[in-house]
């Protein structure tokens, strides 16, 4: 199990730096290098992403001792999971799956029915062995390049 807490205002310029590491690290493995420089660019262009952060409800996984930022998820609105992101070094340790329950957790709580995402081709797998399911295939063009996505979603209640 992982060390999990809230995300905090004073995590921000490091989850920037997480999300970054995580596309840099793991994406040139099913993306073009144009694909991942657009991606990794939107870690620090993305104008929205200090509103999302402020406005969701984001959990952090630690280092041990609760020391830095591996990895961080955010809901954002209450039914969907945002921003899924692992750094490279930490990557297949748990931390991805630790923070999707938890977070799931905390929507089936808050009385969430069912949560959609838009999962890329690295985050699909974990997804899908969480008992998430593709309900369709998306394409869309991000800092100018062609991504393909999949939309997904997971019933919580009922």
């Amino acid at each position: 199990m992982t060390s999990l807490r809230a995300l905090i205002r004073q995590d921000h310029p490091e989850i920037v730096e997480v999300y970054r590491d995580a596309v840099l690290s793991q994406a040139p493995r099913l993306y073009s290098p144009k694909q991942v420089r657009a991606w990794a660019e939107l870690a620090v262009s993305r104008a929205s992403l200090p509103r999302e952060l402020e406005r969701g409800t984001g959990l952090v996984s630690t280092g041990s001792g609760g020391e830095g930022i591996e990895a961080f998820a955010l809901l954002d609105p209450a039914d969907r999971l945002s921003l899924l992101y692992c750094r490279g070094r930490s990557s297949r340790q748990g931390r991805g799956r630790d923070l999707l329950r938890a977070l799931e957790a905390l929507a089936r709580d808050a009385g969430t029915l069912k949560l959609k995402t838009e999962a890329s081709f690295l985050s699909r797998p974990l997804f899908e062995r969480e008992g998430w399911q593709v309900d369709r295939f998306e394409s869309l063009t991000l800092a100018g390049v062609l991504f393909h996505r999949f939309l997904m979603s997971k019933w919580l209640q009922g």
